[in-house]
């Protein structure tokens, strides 16, 4: 038997998915900035073996010479960021769905369970509610790169009227560093995401836009018999001339 289940709130859902085009015009807008000052690699021994980014990857996506651009926009959206996540957190808070989100002692332990579960070297799943392990901790931890992003990202915007944060951000240079290294994380996270979507399949992808699943009961036993012969069914007043 098939039951409609409620799963996700209307506050959660659309945090959710204002949040995600914001972040994609963040990305972008920064990649146009980035290109004006595109210095940091992966490099050992004197051999780069990554670059942030090729010029090929630039020309591809018509990322060059719009700085002035990407500065507009990203100033722009920052504020819409920065608003959508508090909204998102005080929801939380409010209606005690951090719960269901922050990390248990025994989440970690059981993420790499979950991770064995996928890819199909474990065949059962450890316990779980509303968010598995793994998916507590990721959602937390995206929670942490939001609101580093912002303080970061106000050290390097305005380091001279906001002195004090690129100072607790260990100066201008690392503070850009640190802005740089958690968009990467948001780009992994996204490709990451996206992929346990699919895997997770359609009545996931519903509950996130509808807010409700579909869900199999487990049949009672003896009840589809019951129902299919009537005439099994007594009358307790006994039987009638």
């Amino acid at each position: 038997m098939k039951v409609i289940k409620e799963k996700h709130a209307l506050a959660m859902r659309w945090t959710h998915w204002v949040n995600f085009p914001i972040l994609a015009i963040m990305i972008w807008s920064g990649l146009l900035i980035y290109w004006a000052h595109g210095v940091y690699s992966i490099t050992l021994f004197g051999h780069t073996f990554v670059k942030f980014f090729p010029d090929w990857f630039y020309q591809f996506f018509n990322l060059r010479r719009r700085l002035a651009e990407g500065m507009a926009f990203h100033f722009l959206f920052m504020w819409f960021f920065a608003v959508n996540g508090f909204l998102y957190v005080l929801y939380t808070i409010i209606s005690g769905a951090w719960r269901e989100l922050i990390p248990k002692k025994s989440s970690f332990k059981e993420a790499w369970l979950v991770v064995l579960h996928d890819l199909h070297i474990r065949k059962t799943l450890p316990p779980q509610n509303k968010y598995n392990a793994a998916q507590r901790i990721a959602y937390t931890a995206i929670i942490v790169m939001g609101f580093g992003s912002l303080v970061t990202g106000l050290a390097i915007y305005k380091p001279v009227q906001f002195y004090w944060i690129t100072w607790l951000c260990g100066g201008y240079g690392f503070a850009r560093i640190l802005h740089f290294a958690l968009t990467i994380g948001y780009v992994l996270f996204f490709v990451i995401h996206i992929v346990q979507v699919i895997l997770a399949g359609w009545n996931n992808f519903r509950s996130v836009i509808a807010g409700f699943e579909v869900l199999q009961e487990p049949a009672v036993p003896g009840l589809e018999q019951i129902q299919d012969e009537p005439n099994l069914i007594t009358d307790p007043s006994g039987p009638k001339d």
